[in-house]
């Protein structure tokens, strides 16, 4: 089943109580119980709701994983992911990565006696460099927010499984339907469905996908204790998302690929940042790991003076937080997705006051094409 058929007919989309053609919203906490001495299904919608099950069930069947799972959002899911780690534990973790995962794992996981190591993961000698006789996990994240850094999944998963480690991967940017991390030997796969998979900007959710029986049956203990689950709306919100995320994130790439050239060219861009150029330094192994360049890039406009007048003058692109939906989304990461780290730190991944992020939408790329070289004109 190839994946536009899949987002339709490969999970549960008529509901197996009702007929439904789209699964109902079970708005419900509890669940009557037919007979007190006999298991049902559902019992309390913090263990388990049909409308989040179907929601899981299809993350699992897009990643290709046997167990899927949902929450409250995209930190709920890696956070709760990464406090399966025991006290005494080491973490590997990119130098550049999202930022709430680089203040949980700076602010947070100490508390617990658990260690990390921040590393440069396009060098694998480095990264093996890092391991510790206590290293647990290795944590991967790419392409990178928000400089768009390629790692080379394979040879990380190599890595892990010489020295027994988990390998947990941030996908967000790519999508299962781009970039399929379990099928590339990665153990634990964290998806951020805030952004591509509901693709409308109004929903704040996390999915996680695996294969491990044992570990899944943790995860399952954990959501239940941290009680981070999804909200019932938000589930069907993301199911109705996923049915046209094939046909919206193929524009979104499209329109992606053909301003990072119209950037790379125009006189007034310093640099652009996306895996699917030529230019970029590992566009040959990204490409070798996924189906494309993905529908985000970056480029540095050189100061902060022309940051502000450049977007004070765009009309089409948001300005705003996050990425994924079906407008495009101009971001500064600055004081948006890395405002939780020090100006030090953001400087240290090349995080400067000149960096744009933009996350392509499934506007007419002529119009997008017109409104950035009108706002480039100002500088």
């Amino acid at each position: 089943m190839l994946e536009n058929t899949k987002l339709i007919h490969g999970y549960p989309v008529v509901d197996k109580y009702t007929g439904a053609a789209s699964i109902p919203k079970y708005q419900t906490s509890t669940f009557n119980q037919k007979d007190v001495f006999e298991k049902q299904d559902y019992s309390y919608t913090r263990f388990g709701n049909p409308t989040v099950a179907a929601l899981e069930e299809g993350i699992a069947t897009l990643e290709g994983a046997k167990y899927g799972f949902a929450f409250s959002s995209g930190m709920a899911a890696i956070s709760t992911v990464l406090m399966l780690m025991e006290t005494g534990n080491h973490i590997i973790v990119p130098n550049e990565v999202y930022g709430g995962t680089c203040q949980f794992v700076k602010d947070i996981l100490p508390s617990y006696h658990i260690e990390s190591s921040f590393v440069d993961y396009s060098d694998i000698e480095t990264v093996e460099k890092a391991i510790l006789p206590n290293t647990r996990v290795l944590y991967i994240e790419t392409p990178s927010n928000p400089l768009l850094k390629v790692a080379n999944i394979r040879k990380l998963v190599a890595l892990a499984k010489k020295h027994e480690l988990v390998t947990i991967m941030d996908n967000t940017f790519m999508t299962p339907l781009y970039q399929k991390p379990l099928e590339l030997g990665v153990d634990i796969v964290i998806e951020s469905a805030t952004k591509f998979l509901n693709g409308h900007s109004d929903v704040v959710a996390g999915l996680v996908a695996l294969n491990d029986e044992r570990i899944a049956e943790q995860l399952t203990i954990y959501q239940k204790s941290f009680g981070s689950i999804l909200g019932i709306e938000d589930a069907w919100l993301i199911l109705r998302g996923m049915k046209t995320m094939g046909i919206r994130m193929e524009k979104s790439c499209q329109n992606a690929a053909t301003i990072a050239e119209f950037l790379e060219k125009h006189p007034k861009i310093e640099k652009v940042f996306y895996p699917g150029l030529s230019s970029h330094p590992d566009s040959d192994v990204h490409l070798s790991q996924a189906k494309n360049g993905g529908a985000v890039l970056s480029f540095e406009l050189g100061s902060e003076e022309n940051v502000h007048t450049f977007t004070t003058h765009l009309n089409l692109p948001i300005i705003a937080v996050s990425l994924g939906g079906v407008e495009s989304i101009v971001s500064y990461p600055r004081t948006m997705s890395h405002a939780c780290i020090s100006e030090e730190e953001r400087l240290k991944q090349g995080v400067t006051p000149g960096l744009l992020r933009l996350s392509c939408g499934i506007e007419d790329t002529e119009d997008l094409l017109t409104d950035l070289e009108q706002a480039l004109s100002y500088l």
